[in-house]
């Protein structure tokens, strides 16, 4: 049996199919690894498993990403840690930190001007109302050169108790919030967001996060985003105008922004993931690296 095959087979059994996979089922199941942008499995290594541009993780000390070093801070304050990740080895996030950890976004992230679609996948392990500090906690960031031409982002809200987790993408501000309203101060329903107001988040155990996007840039009103906790969808935003303003040398994939915790196997991929591709790589023992590579 290829390598193709066995994971068709691991593929069926995530799905919760039964009986043999056949030859004509690979194309479809390994297009997941054909789909990927960028694979960080933080197994043994900082940097991306696989990349289609810069592999490499940085910080920037001051927050400044033109000030960018590789690796981790030197403070401890951010790990590797051996053994402790959903999968493997996990980047553990011990204190809130000041340093903005990335990779760059370039090609990483597909974004394009005419037409911007994809999925990220990752899982995350804390409990928010213990471990978090006070305020806003966003544990990824798509973002360029300013927040208001246009960012992607999860969150945990700063408020509530329990502590809201959200999944938003907010285009160039003067286009969807020309009158400047505070982020809390819209409501939800006015928002393009997923909120979820009693996630299940937990220290002992790791939860599965998956969102999907569709047709930023597009030039008309049908943006959209989804969020799916461990392979269940929470909800769907749609019919936006999602223009965004990049200068995309500047873009970055950020981790961790005021969080603490555990993240682990994260993934971007170059187009939206059906609900039983968010199933399957929920079920995969092994992880991202778990898709085969095309034959």
């Amino acid at each position: 049996m290829n390598s193709t095959a066995r994971f068709a087979f691991a593929l069926s059994a995530a799905l919760g199919l039964t009986g043999s996979v056949g030859a004509a089922d690979a194309p479809q199941l390994s297009a997941l690894r054909s789909a990927l942008l960028l694979h960080a499995s933080f197994d043994g290594r900082l940097d991306a498993d696989f990349a289609v541009g810069d592999p490499k993780l940085y910080h920037a000390p001051t927050g400044n990403r033109s000030q960018a070093q590789p690796g981790l801070p030197p403070d401890g304050l951010v790990v590797l840690a051996p053994g402790a990740g959903r999968h493997g080895d996990a980047l553990h996030f011990t204190k809130k930190v000041r340093p903005t950890i990335f990779f760059h976004g370039e090609k990483n992230l597909g974004y394009k001007t005419n037409g911007w679609s994809g999925a990220v996948s990752l899982w995350l392990r804390l409990d928010p109302d213990q471990d978090l500090e006070p305020g806003y906690c966003d544990p990824l960031q798509f973002v360029a050169q300013g927040w208001e031409e246009g960012n992607m982002f999860i969150e945990f809200s700063k408020d509530h108790t329990p502590r809201h987790f959200r999944y938003a993408i907010m285009p160039v501000k003067r286009t969807w919030n020309p009158t400047n309203r505070g982020w809390e101060d819209i409501p939800d329903k006015e928002r393009p967001m997923v909120p979820v107001y009693q996630a299940p988040f937990k220290r002992e155990r790791w939860t599965h996060i998956v969102f999907c996007f569709g047709n930023i840039n597009s030039g008309e009103k049908n943006g959209w985003g989804r969020l799916y906790l461990d392979g269940v969808e929470q909800g769907v935003f749609e019919n936006w105008a999602m223009t965004f303003n990049w200068e995309v040398e500047k873009s970055a994939l950020t981790l961790g922004l005021s969080y603490t915790g555990w993240i682990d196997d994260v993934a971007v991929f170059n187009r939206p993931l059906t609900a039983a591709e968010v199933r399957a790589i929920n079920g995969l023992q092994n992880g991202i690296k778990s898709l085969p590579v095309e034959e």
